[in-house]
């Protein structure tokens, strides 16, 4: 019996939406949230441009978008899709042609406006471009670029603009036949976004993008997109989602597996349960987990591991982490096993020793043979 089928309140149901492909990787229907992220090099840095990409599909980003300004840059996209792990998605605006070349050139998803790239009839080349090779779409709605005649109509962005926007574009494609597109609705205000994906959500079955744009900085833009994202997730909406933040490619991609393992929807790599610390911890809490996240960056198994500094919460906390340390006294602590205690260990081998049982507890499990805790991560 699962968890979730004895505590319900855990549990989150998915707006049920169309399946489509990004390359190998689906979107929508019942595929896990793809997480993604964007590169910020020149697109034309070939080399530059795959390193970021390269980086980005080791943290675990499925995809990867890549801007293409101009025909150097639709170019240079050939060689990067020939050697990206991951599906290449080309950020187009304004220019058809640039469309028509990416997919020409191995993209396998157009992100674009159907309404910024000219006439009806060059939208139909864009879908035809993108339906002879394969390409996927996305339509990008976003409230800075918003269409002229609905600044006019509603004096300002809001979501019932953004959401009329996107059902305009929708329409666009669909009266071309072309349903191979998922759809986003962002904004820098959270507030906002929040509420356009919501009527987003009820207007259509298309997958959803989810995107707080323009979040800031690490620090701040991470706790702006957790909460905006994490509760339109909980509410079931979104399909695939992308944190953007003015930071390196990497931590994008790291922050949007956390949101999405805070709420038990994807699971990938340790999950460090740690105290704050006080003045009862055994040991340095703090610096500790530090050097742990740092050394146990390679595991992609998914797992538990708890640190606590003294016993007050430490040993429950530990009964539900595949490997668990509390603190004790006299410099040493209590290891756990599958939620069990095992065997104690100084404070100064501690570390290496954790790392140690995480790595063997990641091939266990991989084997399928490790004896699980109750709460332990389920494997994807």
């Amino acid at each position: 019996m699962s968890l979730n089928h004895v505590r319900p309140w855990r549990n989150i149901y998915r707006r049920t939406s169309r399946k489509i492909m990004v390359g190998d990787v689906a979107v929508g229907g019942d595929a896990p949230i793809s997480v993604q992220t964007m590169t910020n090099t020149a697109t034309t840095d070939v080399k530059g441009t795959l390193a970021q990409v390269m980086a980005a599909a080791e943290a675990g980003a499925d995809i990867v978008r890549v801007s293409v300004p101009d025909e150097a840059s639709a170019k240079a996209l050939k060689e990067i899709t020939r050697e990206s792990p991951v599906p290449i998605v080309a950020d187009i605006h304004f220019h058809y042609r640039r469309g028509i070349e990416a997919a020409e050139n191995g993209a396998a998803c157009l992100r674009i406006n159907p309404g910024n790239i000219g006439s009806k009839e060059r939208v139909r080349e864009v879908i035809q471009a993108a339906r002879d090779h394969g390409c996927s779409m996305r339509i990008g709605v976003n409230a800075g670029s918003l269409e002229k005649h609905l600044l006019e109509k509603y004096g300002e962005p809001c979501p019932d603009a953004m959401v009329e926007s996107g059902l305009e574009h929708i329409k666009v494609l669909e009266d071309n036949d072309f349903h191979e597109f998922k759809i986003s609705c962002k904004a820098s205000d959270v507030f906002m976004a929040a509420a356009a994906y919501q009527q987003l959500a009820e207007a259509t079955d298309k997958p959803i993008h989810l995107g707080i744009t323009e979040a800031g900085g690490l620090m701040s833009g991470t706790i702006k997109s957790a909460i905006g994202l994490g509760n339109l997730l909980w509410m079931g909406i979104g399909d695939t989602i992308r944190v953007s933040l003015s930071a390196d490619p990497v931590e994008e991609v790291k922050v949007g597996y956390e949101i999405l393992k805070s709420l038990g929807l994807r699971h990938r790599g340790v999950n460090i349960i740690s105290c704050p610390s006080c003045a009862r911890q055994g040991f340095d809490v703090i610096k500790t987990v530090e050097t742990l996240e740092d050394r146990l960056a390679h595991i992609k198994t998914p797992m538990s591991l708890s640190i606590i500094g003294c016993v007050v919460n430490g040993p429950g906390e530990a009964l539900m982490t595949d490997v668990g340390f509390t603190g004790g006294g006299a410099g040493s602590g209590m290891v756990y096993l599958a939620g069990k205690a095992s065997h104690k260990m100084s404070n100064d081998q501690m570390i290496d020793h954790i790392v140690e049982e995480v790595e063997k507890r990641a091939e266990a499990i991989e084997a399928g043979e490790a004896e699980r805790p109750e709460e332990a991560e389920p494997a994807e």
